[in-house]
């Protein structure tokens, strides 16, 4: 069992940045591949990116070129870099770990095994 305690949302203009941080605790973090979702009010939750134990990082079509999952294992953190933010970025956003030590870069939450509690996002027009 990992714990993951999410920070660094808040409210930014369209076009601004935020970095969203994701401290790990409770398991070998380095063993296992990292991801962030999303979910705006009376939507399903959806994949954002996902970064694996060897590095590789996958992401959703809808922040390509605008976000950056990276993680960093001297720290236990993993990390999304969000840029040119819009609206439609406006959601809770939750950090993620991988069950299997085999993780290679699915979307689907049922492949995660573990959660945060999730930050706020708010993106104004």
């Amino acid at each position: 069992q990992v714990q993951l305690v999410e920070s660094g949302g808040g409210l930014v203009q369209a076009g601004g940045s935020l970095r969203l941080s994701c401290a790990a605790s409770g398991r070998t973090f380095n063993y296992y591949g990292m991801g962030w979702f999303r979910q705006a009010p009376g939507t399903e939750r959806e994949f954002v990116a996902a970064i694996t134990r060897s590095g590789s990082t996958y992401y959703a079509d809808s922040v390509k070129g605008r976000f950056t999952i990276s993680r960093d294992n001297a720290k236990n953190t993993v990390y999304l870099q969000m840029n040119s933010l819009k609206p439609d970025d406006t959601a809770v956003y939750y950090c993620a770990a991988a069950s299997s030590i085999w993780y290679s870069g699915s979307a689907y939450p049922s492949d995660f095994g573990s959660w945060g509690q999730g930050t706020q996002v708010t993106v104004s027009s």
